[in-house]
C-alpha cells in the first residue's frame, strides 16, 4: 500500500511494456479514483509515455483508503486495467 499526504501532488506510473509485443502500442489510458465523492484525491492530468501511463493525484482526505484505476486499450482494440491501493495520511 502506498502513501500520500493529502498536500502532496504525486505522480503514478504503470509499466505496459509487457503487454506490447508484436509492435502494439497504447492509444488511450484512462484512471479513475474510487471511492469518489467530497474529499477524494483529485485526477489533475495523466499521459501515455512510451509505455507507461501516468497519473498525476492531489487532495484526498486523511484516514481514508483510495484505490486509483487506469484502464488502457492497445492498438489491436485489446483492454486491461490495472489498479492501486494508497491510504491518505498527514506527514
Amino acid at each position: 500500500m502506498f502513501l500520500k499526504d493529502p498536500d502532496a501532488r504525486l505522480d503514478y506510473r504503470f509499466d505496459w511494456s509487457e503487454r506490447l509485443a508484436g509492435g502494439l502500442v497504447l492509444v488511450a489510458s484512462s484512471w479513475s479514483v474510487e471511492p469518489e465523492g467530497a474529499g477524494a484525491p483529485a485526477i489533475e492530468t495523466s499521459a501515455i509515455d512510451g509505455a507507461e501511463t501516468v497519473v498525476w493525484l492531489s487532495g484526498g482526505t486523511a484516514g481514508r483508503v483510495y484505490a486509483v484505476r487506469n484502464r488502457i486499450t492497445l492498438s489491436d482494440g485489446q483492454i486491461d486495467e490495472r489498479s492501486l491501493v494508497f491510504r491518505v495520511e498527514q506527514r
